[in-house]
C-alpha cells in the first residue's frame, strides 16, 4: 500500500512546478475560507472586473485611452444599475408584499381543499392523514414567520454592509481595471519562480471565467426577460417577481431551475385552479427551461459544458456548502479549474513501465 501511494506521488509531485501549483491552490483556498467575509468587497470588484474588462479592451482597441475606457464603462454600467434599481426593485418589492399579503389566503385555501380530500376519497385518504399533515404545514408556516422575523432584525446588518459595499466596489472596480496590467506585474513577483504549470492553468482559467461571468450575466437576464414575457402574455400575478426568480435561478445549474418551478405553480394553481391556463403555463415554463439547457447553455458556455451533469450537480454542493453563494456562482469554473489542474499535474507512469520490463 505504501509502495503504491509513494508511485502515485512520484507520478503526480515529482515536478517542483507542480509542487508549486499544488502550494498556490492551497494557500488560496485557505485565504477565501477564512477570510472570504472580509474580502467580499474585493471579490465583488474582481467579477465586475472581468465583466467590464471585455468592453474597456475593446475601446482601447480602438485608440481610446486605457483610463478614459474605464471612466466611460464604469459611468455606463452605474447609470444602467441605477435605471434597474429604480425601475426594477419598486415593482418588485410592491409583488413580494402583495404576495406575502396574499399567503394567508392561500393557505386558506389550501386547507379547505385538502380537509376536502377525504369526502373525494375516502378510500385511498383517511381524515387522521389530512390532519397530521394541516398540523405540520401550520408548524412549518409558524417556522417560517420567526424565521422571516430575524430575518428582517438581521436586514438591518445587511443595510449597513450594503453601503460600505457601495462605497468600496466602485473605488476597487476602478483601480482593477485601470492598474490591471500593474498588479499583474506585482503579483507575479511574489510567486514562486518554478510556475510554468500555474502559468498554464492560470491563463486557461482566467479565459475560462471571463467567459463564463460574461456568459452567465448574459444567461440571467436572457432568460428573465423571456419569462417576463411568457407570465405577462399569460397574466400570471407577481409576473416581475417571478421573473426575476426565473432568471437568478441559472446560477445554480439544475438545482434553481427545479426550486423556481414549485412556486410558479403554486401561484399559478391558486391564480386558476387545475385549469387550462395552469397547463399552458407550465408549458410555457418547460420550454423556456428546455431553450436554456439546450440551446443557451451550450452556446454561452461551450467549453463548461463538457462537464457531466453529476459533476456540476456534486460542485454546487461541495462549494457551496464551503463558499455559500460565492461558491455555487463559481461552480462550474472551479469544477474545471479541478480538472484543468489534474490534467497540467505530471502522469509518468511508472506502473507501465515497470510492467513492460517485466515483459521484455
Amino acid at each position: 500500500m505504501l509502495e503504491m501511494l509513494n508511485r502515485w506521488y512520484q507520478r503526480r509531485f515529482s515536478d517542483p512546478h507542480a509542487v508549486s501549483l499544488i502550494a498556490l491552490l492551497v494557500v488560496g483556498f485557505v485565504v477565501i475560507y477564512f477570510f472570504g467575509n472580509l474580502l467580499a468587497p474585493l471579490l465583488v470588484a474582481i467579477v465586475l472586473a472581468y465583466l467590464l474588462e471585455w468592453p474597456v479592451s475593446k475601446m482601447v482597441s480602438f485608440g481610446l485611452p486605457r483610463v478614459a475606457s474605464v471612466i466611460l464603462v464604469l459611468t455606463i454600467f452605474v447609470g444602467l444599475m441605477l435605471l434597474a434599481c429604480f425601475g426594477l426593485v419598486p415593482t418588485i418589492w410592491t409583488q413580494v408584499i402583495n404576495l406575502i399579503a396574499d399567503i394567508p389566503t392561500m393557505f386558506n385555501d389550501l386547507q379547505n381543499y385538502i380537509s376536502h380530500l377525504p369526502e373525494a376519497y375516502p378510500d385511498v385518504i383517511q381524515p387522521q392523514m389530512v390532519k397530521a399533515f394541516i398540523d405540520t404545514l401550520q408548524s412549518r408556516v409558524l417556522g417560517l414567520g420567526e424565521t422571516a422575523v430575524k430575518g428582517s432584525l438581521a436586514s438591518l446588518v445587511s443595510l449597513a454592509t450594503l453601503a460600505v459595499y457601495l462605497i468600496l466596489v466602485p473605488l476597487l472596480l476602478f483601480f482593477l481595471l485601470k492598474d490591471r496590467d500593474q498588479m499583474l506585474a506585482s503579483f507575479s513577483t511574489v510567486l514562486p519562480r518554478n510556475r510554468r504549470l500555474t502559468n498554464r492553468v492560470g491563463t486557461e482559467m482566467n479565459e475560462q471565467i471571463s467567459n463564463y461571468i460574461r456568459g452567465k450575466v448574459t444567461e440571467i437576464i436572457i432568460v428573465g426577460i423571456a419569462s417576463y414575457i411568457t407570465f405577462s402574455l399569460l397574466d400570471l400575478r407577481y409576473a416581475a417577481l417571478l421573473s426575476v426568480a426565473t432568471g437568478l435561478s441559472v446560477l445554480i445549474p439544475y438545482i434553481g431551475a427545479a426550486a423556481v418551478t414549485l412556486p410558479i405553480f403554486m401561484v399559478a394553481l391558486f391564480q386558476w385552479g387545475i385549469s387550462p391556463e395552469l397547463g399552458y403555463l407550465m408549458l410555457a415554463y418547460g420550454i423556456i427551461q428546455a431553450l436554456d439547457g439546450n440551446v443557451l447553455v451550450p452556446v454561452l458556455f461551450s467549453e463548461a459544458v463538457n462537464l457531466h451533469p453529476v459533476a456540476i450537480i456534486v460542485a454546487v454542493l461541495v462549494f457551496g456548502g464551503l463558499w455559500g453563494f460565492w461558491g455555487v456562482f463559481f461552480a462550474i469554473p472551479l469544477a474545471t479549474l479541478v480538472k484543468a489542474v489534474w490534467n497540467a499535474l505530471p502522469s509518468n507512469d511508472l506502473e507501465d513501465d515497470a510492467v513492460e520490463e517485466s515483459s521484455n
